[in-house]
């Protein structure tokens, strides 16, 4: 309620087995056998907030929106999270709070991807060019982040190929 309430994102919900439904929902495959098959979430696999936060592309958007503009979480707070830590005798991270910080193609790009039971997906951020580029996938196979990086290669070469925000 405190997030997804107050940014409209009406598709998305912090699914408990047992205490709500998720309308309209993807489930989760595998490949087997020349095919796939369904391997969807397990209860310890759709623990709350990882691979139990059930959203859509959409509601991704307005998350994204919220965290450019600063309304979800206030500028200093989204810098103290993409800002990798001091680590004891010097050692270096390239981890903030919830995002891997580094560089591509000479951006600063902010990063992660996840996977669960019959689901992998890849979010990266290049905040300099208001460039988010999400892939959601209903399968445990395949490269997200390899996909989402051809898109970027793409549109960080040739920036005018954009859609507006």
């Amino acid at each position: 309620t405190k997030i997804f309430g107050p940014l409209a994102m009406t598709a998305s919900v912090a699914h408990v087995e047992g205490m709500d439904t998720v309308p309209h929902r993807a489930y989760g495959y595998s490949p087997r056998g020349g095919g796939f098959e369904q391997t969807d979430q397990s209860v310890t696999s759709a623990t709350l907030g990882d691979g139990g936060i059930y959203t859509n592309i959409d509601d991704m958007a307005r998350w994204d929106r919220a965290l450019s503009d600063s309304t979800l979480v206030g500028a200093a707070a989204m810098t103290l999270a993409t800002t990798p830590p001091t680590l004891p005798q010097g050692a270096a991270t390239q981890y903030g709070f919830g995002w891997f910080i580094d560089t591509y193609r000479g951006e600063k790009r902010w990063r992660h991807t996840g996977e669960t039971s019959g689901f992998r997906n890849a979010i990266l951020r290049f905040p300099d060019q208001r460039l988010t580029i999400v892939i959601l996938t209903n399968r445990s196979s395949g490269e997200p982040q390899a996909i989402a990086e051809r898109i970027a290669d793409r549109l960080l070469l040739d920036p005018g190929s954009r859609l507006p925000r």
